[in-house]
C-alpha cells in the first residue's frame, strides 16, 4: 500500500490532511426554526412555493439539503436550501409551512432544532 501511495504522490500526512479536508461527517447546528410564507421570488430565483420542502438559511449555498430536527419531539424533515435569512438573532433556518408541519404545529410558531447537512 505505501508503495502504491508513493506512486500516486501520496503521503500519509496528505492523506490525513485530505480527510480533515473533505470529512463526510456533517456538523450540526443547534437553534430555533420559524417557518416562512413570503410570496414572490427566492434568493435563487425560484418561486416561492409553500407547499415544498425548502428553507432559508442564512450562509449556506443554494441547493444545500439540510435535516432539521426538533429537539423537543425528534421528528426530522430534510429540506433544500433557496432562500437566505432567517433575519432575527437566534434562528437559523426559516421552513415552509409545509416542512414546519412535518416537524411541529404551525401554533407553536418557533421551535428548537438541530440543522445537519445530509
Amino acid at each position: 500500500m505505501t508503495k502504491t501511495l508513493a506512486a500516486a504522490g501520496l503521503t500519509l500526512a496528505s492523506l490525513a490532511t485530505s480527510a480533515v479536508l473533505f470529512s463526510p461527517v456533517a456538523s450540526a447546528e443547534t437553534c430555533k426554526a420559524s417557518y416562512y410564507s413570503g410570496g414572490g421570488t427566492t434568493a435563487s430565483g425560484e418561486r416561492f412555493d409553500p407547499d415544498k420542502l425548502t428553507a432559508a438559511h442564512k450562509t449556506l449555498p443554494f441547493g444545500t439539503r439540510v435535516k432539521v430536527k426538533n429537539r423537543a419531539n425528534g421528528k426530522t424533515v430534510t429540506v433544500r436550501i433557496n432562500d437566505r435569512g432567517p433575519f432575527i438573532t437566534g434562528r437559523c433556518v426559516d421552513l415552509t409551512p409545509k416542512a414546519f408541519k412535518t416537524i411541529a404545529t404551525l401554533s407553536q410558531g418557533v421551535v428548537g432544532v438541530t440543522v445537519t447537512k445530509v
